[in-house]
């Protein structure tokens, strides 16, 4: 990457410094290389280091680059979709389901979930957690949950202390608990599905998960399953959005990632 100095642009710079980033990575860097340090980068192209920063982040935000835990900022591989989420009419979990189920975790649920599931009056809510990889690499995370009142069966295994006007979060456990969530949720009928999409940044959580940085880009694609008039279970699935895309057709949205690099 020669020294090239930035002129007046009538763009904002570390716009125009991006498309001069874009084409030196299609014509001077392999995928997996590893870039100059931003002190190296900023004196070359002439640019403050915030500059720089705002343009390095425009490039992971499209998927050209990724930030690596302990590497620094590599070459994205180009995108390779692999449909996942493509069916409307089944539920987490279900025969073909690429997730891997982890356990069920406790905490609190978010005022967003609780207003989408609208529970009972301190009804409790599972919360099962569960991962997709590809190649092996993290590509997402997800937390499912499930109202007391959708599997009613296994209701009394608990001990968890609710509180009026809200939900609560039932003890954590293993794989074996959060698979009987989904048993017992699988013998609902499903009516349909409801999905939004919101681009975001990776909360602390979310990154180790992942293994991003915090801040790093993210989809949060947001699930409601309806069965007999009310929302039976909601998840929250967080995408690497550096390895994934969506597509839009006729049928809706159709969630598709990428396989990340090693």
């Amino acid at each position: 990457m020669g020294t090239t100095q930035l002129e007046t642009v009538p763009e904002p710079k570390y716009w125009h410094l991006k498309t001069v980033l874009s084409n030196a990575l299609d014509s001077e860097f392999a995928v997996g290389e590893i870039l100059p340090n931003e002190r190296d980068l900023a004196a070359r192209f002439g640019v403050a280091r915030a500059t720089l920063r705002q343009a390095l982040e425009q490039l992971e935000l499209e998927g050209r680059l990724q930030r690596r835990r302990g590497v620094g900022t590599t070459v994205a591989p180009p995108r390779m979709g692999v449909a996942v989420g493509d069916s409307r009419h089944a539920w987490p979990g279900a025969v073909a389901d690429p997730w891997q189920t982890l356990g069920s975790t406790s905490g609190d649920v978010p005022a967003a979930v609780v207003r989408l599931l609208a529970p009972a009056t301190g009804e409790a809510v599972y919360t099962v957690r569960r991962a997709l990889t590809t190649d092996g690499q993290p590509v997402a995370a997800e937390l499912l949950y499930v109202p007391a009142g959708s599997v009613p069966e296994l209701t009394g295994d608990e001990n968890a202390a609710t509180a009026p006007g809200g939900a609560t979060a039932l003890p954590a456990g293993g794989a074996a608990r959060a698979r009987s969530v989904l048993r017992e949720l699988h013998r609902l009928e499903l009516d349909g599905q409801e999905r939004t999409v919101e681009l975001g940044s990776a909360r602390a959580d979310d990154a180790r998960a992942l293994d991003r940085l915090p801040g790093a880009p993210v989809l949060v694609v947001t699930t409601r399953y309806l069965s007999a008039g009310r929302t039976a279970a909601v998840s929250v699935a967080t995408y690497r959005a550096d390895t994934c895309r969506l597509t839009f057709g006729d049928s809706g949205v159709e969630i598709t990632e990428t396989r990340a690099a090693s």
